[in-house]
């Protein structure tokens, strides 16, 4: 709601490459944003009428607007309004006053973070006979019930899958799940492909153990 600052923002996004436009009441706001559905705000917590953490709240309540990353930006000093909005499922703040560059920069952050998102849920689903894997969604499905997967055994299934007749070292297995360098033993490997098989139920026999190389995952299913 602050005229000079307002100014100074859309000039500089429009000279970073963004389209922006601007509201300084918190209905504007909301309409605004019903209106053109944008790929980030940038929501001040003090406007006139609704304020920011309301237009939040209503924003994340909202299934046509609950995935719109929000920048808040909030005066120095308003530590409990900052928790309160990250709570509310703000991606990110900054604090005013404010560098223009670190401002930039926290927006290229926060929307090159969205792309990659929208990148896993927009890829192809994996499907292996009964099996189905979203990985997007770290979804995985059995004759359409849903498998309850941990993190690292999704990610295991995950690997096998998308290269099926592809023979898995541990090691590999590890580095498709963790990255290099990841201190786990042969055993935990071990224990995950156990737990997923079990898991499974059905599915379970298409992940094949290759005696003394590793594991993989049966071809033609």
């Amino acid at each position: 709601d602050e005229e000079d600052i307002l100014a100074l923002l859309h000039f500089n996004l429009i000279k970073a490459g963004y389209n922006a436009e601007c509201a300084t009441h918190g209905e504007e706001a909301l309409q605004a944003v019903a209106a053109k559905k944008p790929d980030l705000i940038l929501l001040d917590l003090m406007l006139p009428g609704i304020d920011g953490l309301e237009i939040c709240r209503r924003l994340r309540a909202d299934d046509a607007t609950s995935e719109i990353p929000i920048i808040m930006l909030t005066a120095c000093g308003e530590e409990a309004d900052v928790v309160a909005g990250l709570e509310l499922g703000a991606d990110d703040y900054v604090t005013k006053p404010f560098s223009i560059k670190v401002l930039l920069a926290r927006v290229q952050t926060v929307m090159r973070r969205k792309i990659e998102l929208q990148s896993e849920a927009d890829s192809e689903e994996i499907i292996r006979g009964a099996l189905r894997i979203h990985p997007g969604r770290n979804l995985v499905q059995v004759n359409g019930a849903t498998v309850d997967l941990t993190f690292t055994e999704f990610r295991v299934l995950e690997a096998l899958a998308s290269r099926p007749g592809w023979v898995f070292t541990r090691y590999q297995i590890v580095n498709a799940v963790r990255g290099e360098d990841y201190a786990v033993t042969d055993r935990a490997v071990d224990v995950q492909i156990a737990g997923l098989r079990k898991k499974l139920g059905l599915c379970g026999h298409y992940i094949e153990t290759v005696r003394g190389v590793g594991y993989r995952f049966l071809e033609g299913m």
